[in-house]
Order: C-alpha cells, then structure tokens, then sequence
C-alpha cells in the first residue's frame, strides 16, 4: 500500500503520468496498473484520464491528504527505528524564506555537534514554495513566517518575533536617525525583495497602512543582492534581524557594521499589537 500512495503523490507533484513514473523508478504501465490496483482497493477512482493527466478526483484529492500523512509517518517511522539501532545519521532537508536564512546556522551547528553524521540541504524559496514542499513530503522542515498566511496542515514551533530596521549609509536621507517611521520609510529610495516574498509583502502592508506605497528602485529574491547595493551608499532596504544578522557577519568593515545596525523606531519596525513571527514548520 505504502508504495502505490508513493506513485500517487508523485503524480500529484509531476502532474504527468510519465515524468512521475521516472521520477519513482518504475515504468509507466506498472505505475498504471499500481494505481488502478488503488482504485481497486478503495474502491473510488482517484485520477481523471484521459490521453494524458487531467486531474485527481474528488475521492483523489482527499486520498492524497491522506497519503501525505501515512507515507510521511512511515517515512518518520523508518528514520526512528533506524536511530535505535544506529547512530542518527542521513539528510535533513530544510526549505527556508531568504529573509531567515541568517539563523539557519544556530539550529543546524548544534545539531551536528550532537549528530555528526547527519547531512543537511538548504533550500531558499518563497514561502509558497516552502509549503508546498512540505506538502509533498521533499523537505523535512520548513523556516518561514506562521502568523501573516495560511500555512496548512503542519506543526508549527515559533522560533523568533521579527523587528526591522532600516539599512542606510550615514551620510543618506534618515542615516543620522536613530528611528525612522513607516512614512518616513515610504521617501527613501529603496531595494527591496520581489513581490513573491512575503517579507516584502508584510513591509508593502506597513506603508500601505499609514498611506505609503513602496516603489522600489530595484528588487531582487537575493538578499545578498539588495545588501550588496546598500552597501555602496546609494540604495536603502529594509531588513528583519535574522537576516540582517547573517548579511552583518559576511562583512568585517565598521563603517558597514554601523550601517546595517542603525535600528528603526517601533512604529517602522512592526506593529507591537501582531509582530510577525518566525517560525520551523514540519509535517504535522
């Protein structure tokens, strides 16, 4: 059974009878008949054919939110298992926003100084993307936002409430400030994410709420980028600490460190009343 739900959620992935059937290693007739021997055994049909893949059934998309669950704790099961008898070892596959990926390292370091013989993948991708890697079983652990967009059927452990800060040079509009508006924010020249990140989206909503729009004069899904250019004295950015905190470390000028710790007032930073949190998110 554990197999067949195997060559399900590949299709639900793939969405092509073909490119799944490679991606599980068998040929497309045995992934054919597995999944009709499915049908068989529940007694639904769970995928509308055609001469191609046209979509799951109604019957076929409550069974994949179950095949999510049984593949994924047999998945846990085996790791669990394993660990008894030997030592904790393979991949950990972790998907993480941009904005957060300056914090990985205080959770994986440790981590391995207790299990050395573990590996990890990092991933960097939208917060949708985050999700649907979860969702399809590709990753292990999620780092993205729990509290500002639906995130589904997994559990949650927050692990941080995120502050911003503006990034300037000294001598820029606001660079002799110690705290700065949201409106303020809103006549700065700035560098910010694209529009499929939801930090970008989070600070798009704080302007809008005190009647600003943000019209960056660059975007970028790299926060290295966006760093790299307030890093010449001619842009600004708006950064949460965790990312500002792996950009901080990568530089060892002062004149840059000075830069990137001048902190916004709690106004431009967050609404104290909902702080966007952080957090790991696993399959439930």
């Amino acid at each position: 059974m554990i197999d067949k739900l195997e060559l399900l959620l590949a299709l639900a992935k793939e969405r092509h009878f073909g490119r799944a059937a490679e991606a599980c290693g068998v040929t497309q007739p045995t992934m054919s008949t597995s999944l009709k021997q499915l049908e068989e055994i529940l007694g639904v049909m769970l995928v509308q054919r055609g001469s191609r893949f046209q979509g799951f059934t109604p019957e076929g998309e409550r069974t994949l939110d179950w095949a999510r669950r049984i593949v994924g704790d047999a998945r846990a099961m085996r790791q669990e298992i394993n660990s008894l008898k030997d030592k904790l070892s393979g991949e950990i596959r972790i998907a993480a926003i941009p904005t957060v990926l300056g914090m990985v390292a205080s959770l994986t370091t440790p981590f391995r100084a207790r299990y050395p013989d573990v590996r990890f993948r990092i991933q960097s991708c939208t917060s949708a993307d985050v999700l649907g890697l979860l969702e399809n079983l590709e990753v292990d652990a999620g780092l993205t936002y729990i509290e500002n967009e639906p995130i589904g059927k997994v559990r949650t452990i927050p692990l941080y409430n995120e502050s911003y800060r503006l990034l300037t040079a000294p001598d820029a509009m606001f660079g002799d400030r110690k705290q700065v508006t949201w409106k303020e924010v809103g006549q700065v020249p700035l560098c910010l994410l694209t529009p499929d990140m939801q930090n970008r989206r989070i600070i798009d909503r704080a302007l809008a709420s005190v009647g600003a729009e943000a019209t960056p004069t660059l975007t970028s899904n790299s926060l290295v980028v966006l760093y790299t250019h307030v890093k010449t004295g001619r842009w600004a950015s708006v950064s949460g600490d965790p990312g500002l905190g792996g950009l901080r470390a990568q530089h060892s000028n002062r004149r840059s460190r000075r830069r990137l710790q001048r902190r916004a007032g709690d106004p431009a930073a967050r609404s104290d009343d909902a702080p966007d949190r952080g957090a790991g998110a696993g399959r439930a």
